[in-house]
């Protein structure tokens, strides 16, 4: 029953989420508004007459109790403000809906939630990106979340769905349908290892002024929100503009300057609205996951290739145990500062290394 005043406060004429969370928690409970008079709500902040009248005369009740019908049968989770299951990085936004809908088997609240967005119209270089990034981020526990859109929001779940990472997709419309429709086997897979989250009823269209509203989840939901593809016109900035005004992490791959699909990346580096990572292992670096052991793994022996010659190979070999800055190897390897930078780029550009922040190197 409670459940049915909690979807109702949401449906109240001119009553908006700030509103609507001011009401709750002033009485405690949704469903103590609606036995409130004019005269008590009146005494609410930012609430007058007028809004007051509406919340009295409200016919929501009666909408919510037929909404109620529907998800019930089809085991529709309804995650309200105050619910222990609702996303608690979300919580703590100061636009997060009152109300969430949603259907699956993960928990909201890992202890690791990385978004990734991205162009509808992803090249072969961004889908590539979303693979390696989820093969790194595999052995981290992570959820993945993103928008079940064309192009990087359906590489990042396809591959999740592949590496049985479990993955959750933020929709702009109701739990209903599925948009775009040719996601639907996608969806299903998901719900498998994962979810559907969205604020709209059932019912609700994917109208363009939703996934505006829908990108805000995606970014407060998550820790990190990682732009791989982006033109300079898009929600993927949209989102990463979102995930900076809530204080979060963002970065974002940089590519070639005259790529439209880049362009965006390019200009959230440039205006420091995002990190550069140029492997889906900086991440880890950044969030300082590298410090921690993800799952334990047997040790493997390192196999140098074959073809390195004497210098390349010690500076390979003082790599072996951890990463390294360029004084560090210069020390144990007594090469020359000029010639360790050429070693260093010929090895990096063999993919044996990865240059890490500070001018620090290891392994690939």
């Amino acid at each position: 029953m409670n459940k049915k005043y909690q979807i109702a406060l949401t449906l109240i004429n001119g009553v908006g989420t700030l509103i609507a969370k001011k009401l709750f928690h002033h009485f405690g409970s949704a469903e103590r508004v609606f036995t409130a008079t004019v005269n008590e709500l009146v005494q609410i902040e930012g609430v007058g007459k007028k809004t007051a009248e509406a919340i009295v005369n409200t016919k929501a009740l009666g909408l919510a109790e037929q909404e109620l019908a529907f998800i019930e049968k089809h085991q529709i989770q309804v995650l309200f403000y105050d619910d222990e299951n609702y996303p608690r990085r979300l919580k703590n936004c100061y636009d997060a809906p009152l109300l969430l809908y949603y259907k699956g088997n993960v928990d909201l609240n890992k202890t690791r939630i990385v978004s990734i967005v991205g162009t509808r119209n992803a090249t072969a270089y961004g889908k590539m990106l979303c693979k390696q990034l989820i093969e790194i981020l595999k052995p981290y526990d992570v959820l993945i979340t993103s928008g079940l859109a064309h192009g990087v929001d359906a590489a990042a779940h396809k591959e999740s769905v592949l590496a049985n990472v479990p993955t959750v997709g933020v929709l702009g419309h109701g739990l209903d349908r599925i948009y775009p429709a040719a996601h639907r086997e996608l969806a299903a897979k998901m719900l498998k290892n994962g979810g559907l989250l969205t604020e709209f009823l059932p019912g609700t269209n994917p109208d363009r002024e939703n996934f505006p509203k829908r990108n805000r989840i995606i970014a407060g939901m998550a820790d990190v929100t990682i732009v791989v593809e982006a033109s300079i016109k898009g929600g993927a900035l949209i989102t990463a503009e979102i995930a900076n005004s809530y204080n979060r992490d963002v970065y974002a791959f940089p590519g070639r300057v005259n790529d439209e699909f880049s362009e965006g990346c390019n200009f959230l580096i440039k205006t420091n609205r995002a990190g550069l990572i140029n492997h889906p292992q900086d991440l880890i670096y950044y969030l300082g996951w590298d410090e921690e052991t993800p799952k334990k793994k047997e040790a493997v022996q390192v196999q140098l290739p074959l073809d390195l010659n004497k210098e390349e190979r010690m500076v390979c070999e003082a790599l072996l145990k951890s990463a390294l800055a360029v004084d560090e190897l210069f020390v144990t390897t007594n090469i020359a500062q000029s010639k360790l930078a050429i070693i260093l780029l010929t090895l990096e550009m063999k993919g044996i290394i990865v240059a890490l922040p500070g001018k620090q190197y290891k392994l690939a």
